[in-house]
């Protein structure tokens, strides 16, 4: 039997890319690799060498969601783990996407379904293959969605369409995705990789305490009023101020030079 992690963490010029490694099954998500998952994000958050996260998939297929064989399995010998684990692994690995104080980068390289498009809604910014896809799968086998859909869906493309596209499962291709708001950008397929390489890049080598700042103050006001948003920004206005890449691009301007950040 392989002992090969589902899930591989690869670390250049301050990029980590997490990569979905179970081409044959579609990426799908088993325990273990939930598991896997949720161990590689939390070691990229706390890691401060790496200033972007991306997450992609292996092979024809970004994440397809629940492993169906696996689900039936469990539905039959033990169906607690079915309903645990979305408290267990779905909603941290969610919450480490959207909330880590870094920059996070979704290069889909295939089909997205079920909890695999929530885990690519929960990135800040979504860089889709031609011929990728995403699909809500979840009513199409009786259960509600999870891993955060239902927050982020409707910020995306409003509660209508949202329920529109829960209600009536289909694979939404890429350009139609891009159309309605779901994706930031659709590539040609041989060019992702090098695409997401260099808006990654790009990110890292930037003021990676702001843009944390700012996914945090863009998350906060979303379901706060504005007085609480106003107090919540101004308490990250504090944080990034004191911050040395401030300082070192306040010396800049003044120098006429440009900024070179480190990330502190």
């Amino acid at each position: 039997m392989s002992t090969e992690s589902p899930v591989h963490v690869g670390r250049v010029d301050g990029v980590a890319t997490v990569t979905l490694t179970r081409p044959e099954s579609m990426n799908s998500l088993d325990i273990a690799t939930k598991q896997a998952l949720l161990a590689a994000l939390r070691d990229v958050a706390t890691d401060d060498t790496v200033r972007c996260v991306v997450l992609t998939g292996s092979g024809r297929a970004f994440c397809v969601g629940q492993d169906l064989k696996e689900h039936v399995s469990l539905l039959a010998e033990d169906p607690a783990q079915l309903w645990t684990t979305v408290a267990q692994h779905y909603n941290p690995i969610v919450e480490l996407i959207a909330t880590m104080d870094k920059p996070v980068l979704a290069a889909v390289n295939g089909v997205a379904a079920g909890a695999g498009v929530s885990f690519a809604l929960a990135a800040d910014l979504r860089y889709v293959a031609a011929s990728a896809g995403f699909n809500l799968a979840f009513t199409g086998i009786a259960l509600s969605c999870d891993s955060g859909l239902s927050w982020s869906l409707p910020r995306l493309v409003g509660p209508g369409r949202a329920k529109e596209l829960l209600y009536f499962p289909r694979t939404v291709p890429a350009e139609e995705a891009l159309e309605l708001g779901l994706v930031t950008e659709v590539v040609p397929d041989e060019l992702l990789t090098d695409r997401v390489t260099e808006v990654a890049r790009l990110l890292a080598s930037g003021p990676t305490r702001a843009y944390g700042a700012v996914r945090r103050s863009v998350a906060f006001s979303s379901s706060h009023a504005l007085a609480d948003s106003l107090d919540f920004e101004d308490e990250m206005m504090t944080r990034t101020g004191t911050s040395a890449d401030h300082r070192a691009a306040v010396a800049a301007f003044l120098a006429k030079e440009k900024p070179s950040f480190t990330g502190r």
